[in-house]
């Protein structure tokens, strides 16, 4: 049995990674979280923090049906509630490169910056990258244990 059409499978599936990897990929403005607060855009000490779906975020009441990274902390006596972004799948903030948290390092990265319009969008491209690899590495894996078995 030949195995051309396989092989030409995975070259498909490692040009799609190349593309989310050097962040060309079209599908990067589809975005799958939301930045629904407004403040000072700035990434406080001690932060990022995650809260996963089922938790309860701080000073909340409600768990959360959606991951959430925030980057500061309530300021509820001076006025705006704490900045985060939304939808952040669990398996996407864990997802490690070189054993670094990507999501997690892009923003201590950035601790005492305030994030400009162009990083809010950025760091929602990296999300929808990080998720698209994931769901493409499983299908690599696939093709590659049945290719074995042909």
């Amino acid at each position: 049995m030949s195995h051309v059409p396989m092989r030409l499978d995975l070259v498909r599936l490692g040009g799609a990674l190349v593309g989310l990897h050097l962040m060309e990929a079209p599908e990067l403005d589809n975005f799958i979280t939301h930045y629904p607060t407004k403040g000072d855009d700035t990434v406080e000490k001690a932060h990022p923090k995650y809260f996963a779906p089922g938790e309860t975020p701080p000073g909340g009441d409600q768990p959360l049906d959606k991951g959430r990274v925030y980057i500061n902390r309530s300021k509820r006596k001076k006025g705006p509630e704490p900045e985060y972004f939304e939808g952040v799948p669990p398996e996407v903030w864990e997802f490690q490169v070189g054993g670094y948290q990507v999501c997690e390092k892009w923003l201590k990265d950035r601790r005492g910056r305030k994030l400009s319009p162009e990083d809010l969008k950025h760091y929602q491209r990296i999300v929808v990258a990080l998720k698209r690899t994931i769901e493409l590495m499983g299908e690599i894996d696939e093709r590659i244990e049945r290719w074995a078995i042909e």
